[in-house]
């Protein structure tokens, strides 16, 4: 499957879940208050670096965009799928929600105070992610922040892995390479949150979120 074939067949898999998805995860912070807990970060560093607009990108049914608005923040979400966005416009009607690529935004340089990233990158080959992490910084501000979210591989020698997702083809990185590649782009890393794996649930992986800087 080359690159252009993942966006196709990721974007069609979403559309065909959307409404299932939705349900899922509409309150799905409620019972993270880590999640709960770097997001508040990121919204307050955004605010204390000039509080300028928030793109939740991959942002699905809206949900995360509709709290970063309730935390004070500028936020609009984008997503390839168009019945996400469908589903996000319906739920969130006084919000704003755009069908794209984050291979190639329909944002200006340079004017973004944050970039949200929870789990959008997953199902990105290897070889396309650093297209989409100089379009993270081209979006931003300087001095905006990316906050990034994906699952962690266990094994430094091989940085990403195939894992078994419900929706679509996706991606595990191992963090201390996926930080490299940010840098790589003109971003710094600025923190990380490392959440281990609970009993309950469906896969034993670390999730990571890794908050960057744009210099």
């Amino acid at each position: 499957m080359v690159e252009h074939d993942a966006l196709s067949v990721t974007r069609e898999a979403y559309d065909d879940a959307a409404s299932t998805y939705a349900q899922l995860f509409r309150d799905s912070l409620r019972d993270s208050p880590l999640d709960r807990a770097i997001l508040g970060a990121f919204a307050e560093v955004v605010r204390a670096s000039g509080d300028g607009q928030v793109a939740d990108l991959g942002c699905g049914p809206g949900h995360i965009t509709a709290y970063l608005d309730e935390l004070g923040l500028a936020a609009f979400g984008v997503d390839a799928s168009p019945a996400m966005i469908k589903l996000a416009r319906e739920a969130y009607p006084g919000l704003r929600f755009d069908v794209g690529s984050m291979t190639a935004l329909n944002i200006a340089d340079g004017v973004l105070g944050g970039v949200l990233s929870r789990w959008s990158v997953i199902h990105t080959p290897p070889r396309e992610l650093p297209v989409i992490l100089a379009e993270f910084h081209r979006v931003l501000a300087p001095g905006g922040h990316l906050l990034i979210g994906f699952s962690a591989s266990e094994d430094p020698d091989h940085p990403t892995q195939v894992f078994d997702h419900a929706v679509a083809p996706a991606y595990r990185w191992w963090p201390d390479h996926l930080a490299a590649l940010l840098r790589t782009s003109g971003l710094a890393e600025v923190a990380r949150m490392v959440r281990e794996p609970q009993p309950t649930d469906r896969r034993q992986f670390q999730e990571i979120h890794l908050l960057a800087r744009k210099g």
